[in-house]
């Protein structure tokens, strides 16, 4: 295993090259494992920090992404990090619940559903946050941006979820602890991938699958599905990008300003492109002839009232690796509220 010391040494003489006209700069190569394809809105916010980070250095930090597990698979992304096979990489934190419990928290079914106000409430947790931080540090990593899966919603085939009396009885796919809080309502809950939930409805194997709007488009299950019921509720957003720490502690203090800067600039680009692939999603439901059902305010905070316990369990889990889960899930509701605010009076970045 390759030393941290010995690791710098290698990236800072091995990056010397020539530049145009003979004069000598210091390039600095990074190498980032990202588990999934190059396509979709994800693989492109990745890639537009990949552009940011070399921009907002001059060209100094070039970024090589390996995309498709080239390096690591999704389930080895933090050792793998912590122990240099990757400088840096996605970490998708629902496959380390243990050591990404604080990261977590992202995911919880709290009433958060907006993807910018989402990602930009858990940016400022992960980077102002020292308990989160030394955490991280204990296991040789450091945060620098994240991503979402943007809101969870429910598409079904035969039936239609209009209040939370509504799901009882049936079979549904769960993301999470949305799913586990729609088996407290009665659901019987169906263990199969997003990729077979196509199959899986077109069989009567699922009445219903919980899911993202840009999802369904991609994988073309409005073909099968006859409801969509957007539960305006929360979304899945624990995964990110993260470095690490020896590589990081390495670099010039002007470098580590701007990765964090080009994390922010991902989380708003992201933002962009899935809330208008949402939107494209649900229309082309609309044309498919599938019925969009908008859930009442009532019957929506009956599932986050519900949920609430899938909360409470995540703080006792913070407590136990020495977090304080009531004052950070205190802090991101202050975030939450924060951005949401922001977005109310100035609307997205992108908009301005």
């Amino acid at each position: 295993m390759v030393s941290g010391g010995f690791k710098r040494m290698m990236l800072t003489s091995a990056a010397l090259c020539l530049a145009t006209a003979g004069a000598a700069i210091a390039e600095t190569r990074l190498i980032l494992g990202e588990a999934g394809p190059n396509r979709g809105a994800r693989a492109a916010s990745l890639q537009h920090f990949v552009d940011e980070v070399t921009a907002r250095t001059d060209g100094e930090v070039v970024i090589d992404v390996q995309w498709g597990g080239a390096l690591f698979k999704a389930n080895a992304a933090v050792g793998s990090i912590a122990d240099g096979v990757a400088d840096l990489g996605t970490i998708i934190s629902v496959y380390f619940p243990q050591e990404m419990v604080g990261y977590g928290i992202a995911d919880l079914p709290v009433l958060n559903s907006d993807a910018w106000v989402g990602m930009r409430a858990t940016d400022e947790l992960m980077r102002n946050s020292e308990a989160i931080q030394a955490s991280l540090a204990d296991q040789n990593l450091v945060y620098l941006g994240t991503f979402t899966t943007s809101a969870v919603n429910i598409g079904c085939k035969d039936a239609a979820i209009r209040s939370v009396e509504d799901i009882e009885g049936l079979k549904v796919r769960g993301v999470g602890a949305y799913g586990d809080t729609f088996r407290d309502f009665g659901a019987n809950m169906v263990p199969m991938s997003i990729y077979d939930a196509y199959q899986g409805l077109d069989t009567g194997l699922l009445d219903c699958s919980q899911g993202y709007s840009y999802a369904v488009g991609a994988l073309k299950q409005e073909e099968v599905m006859t409801s969509y019921t957007l539960l305006n509720w929360g979304q899945v957003g624990a995964l990110g990008i993260f470095i690490n720490k020896d590589v990081y502690d390495g670099l010039l203090p002007e470098v580590q300003t701007a990765m964090g800067e080009a994390g922010v600039a991902m989380a708003d680009k992201l933002g962009e492109l899935i809330t208008a692939d949402n939107e494209a999603a649900i229309e082309k439901m609309r044309e498919a002839g599938v019925e969009i059902i908008e859930l009442d305010e009532a019957e929506r905070d009956q599932l986050v009232e519900k949920g609430a316990a899938y909360v409470e369990a995540w703080a006792e889990r913070a407590g136990g690796v020495g977090l304080d889960g009531a004052a950070l899930l205190e802090e991101y509701d202050a975030l939450i509220a924060k951005y949401t605010a922001e977005r109310d009076e100035q609307g997205y970045p992108w908009t301005r």
